[in-house]
């Protein structure tokens, strides 16, 4: 399946249907009373946020989505049938933007709904206009129409761990020695063409998510190469995990591997630059004492957490996943702090609005 993480589509909300003007007409009873039904509502156009997707495709192929109008009223007080909502599963991680680019919702927790385009409401009947001074209402009210407007959908991908690097630097080959991620492996460049997620199980049952970003190269935040339209997707992570090959296989020294990458995350934004970081050097089984020494010595004052490691032959990878777990953890309850405080203001002052979203 092609991944698609941007899209631009089409919606349509069905417009209300018309209130019924009607009497009742009955053998024995010559003057009975309105009896126009309402109008059904339109259908609605609704996005939820679903574990079971990972790309947007279905949209993008799609296009638009134009829901059914609600039926008019009829007599005997028969409401109209309201017209079908379209339901549309979506990634978690779904952004949802309007034609200014305004953010309108961000679908980031299985389950989440975004109405994106609200069915009209039918229209009442004229049995809702009688009055004790009007006993014959003759008019009944049109249906409203639906909402409707052109979307943006952006997909950031929902990972604790992002895994950066040049292209060739062994990203492939960790996600797949401790995760449950199957990614195309190879001794050439650019092998991994599309982000991919992999879900690390600790021994205590739980564990974490890592996000492998297809191989950066210089000029990536500008849109060279595979872009930076992939670098989005780290932007949610709690950690970056700068993989760096210590084998330096193509020549480059791992200053110039490093610095590389550092100027790409730099150029995307504060976002990237600020996220704490581990800076792991892969291949180190190739890797000789006095080599060793020698990078060590070359990167003494980063202040970066370092970690040397072999996703071939799993040297080195235990301590590192023990490492990046307590990490995570950390940030989980950072982040569950902060929304108990913002519930628990919520709660004693009040957010100022008593009003009911749907």
């Amino acid at each position: 399946m092609r991944f698609i993480d941007e899209v631009k589509i089409e919606v349509r909300a069905g417009n209300g249907g018309k209130g019924a003007t009607s009497f009742r007409r009955e053998k024995y009873i010559p003057k009975g009373g309105p009896d126009g039904g309402d109008g059904g509502r339109g259908g609605h156009v609704i996005l939820v946020a679903s574990r079971d997707k990972n790309t947007l495709q279905e949209l993008y192929l799609r296009k638009r989505l134009i829901a059914r109008n609600g039926e008019s009223g009829k007599g005997s007080n028969c409401h109209g049938k309201n017209g079908d909502d379209i339901i549309i599963d979506v990634p978690i991680g779904t952004i949802v933007k309007d034609e200014d680019g305004r953010t309108l919702s961000d679908l980031s927790a299985a389950g989440d709904r975004y109405f994106v385009a609200r069915g009209g409401e039918g229209g009442m009947g004229n049995a809702r206009f009688a009055t004790s001074t009007n006993r014959a209402p003759r008019y009944s009210q049109p249906g409203l129409e639906g909402e409707q407007g052109i979307r943006f959908l952006e997909l950031k991908l929902m990972a604790d761990v992002g895994l950066v690097g040049l292209p060739n630097a062994g990203k492939s080959t960790l996600l797949s020695h401790i995760s449950n991620a199957r990614p195309k492996i190879a001794d050439y460049p650019f092998t991994t063409i599309k982000p991919m997620l992999g879900q690390v199980f600790m021994d205590d049952g739980d564990g974490f998510v890592v996000a492998d970003i297809p191989g950066l190269i210089e000029g990536a935040h500008e849109g060279k190469g595979l872009g930076h339209r992939f670098l989005r997707h780290i932007e949610r992570t709690a950690v970056l995990l700068h993989l760096v090959d210590a084998a330096c296989e193509d020549g480059k020294p791992v200053s110039e591997q490093i610095e590389e990458i550092n100027g790409e995350l730099e150029g995307y934004g504060d976002s990237l630059v600020e996220k704490p970081r581990l800076l792991v050097f892969n291949k180190s089984d190739a890797l000789l004492d006095e080599e060793r020494e020698a990078i060590e010595a070359e990167i003494i004052d980063t202040p970066y957490k370092v970690f040397f490691v072999s996703a071939v032959t799993g040297e080195g990878i235990k301590p590192l996943l023990w490492y990046i777990y307590e990490q995570v953890l950390a940030m989980r309850k950072a982040a569950s702090d902060a929304a108990r405080q913002v519930d628990f203001v919520e709660d004693a002052f009040g957010d100022g609005d008593d009003s009911i979203q749907v």
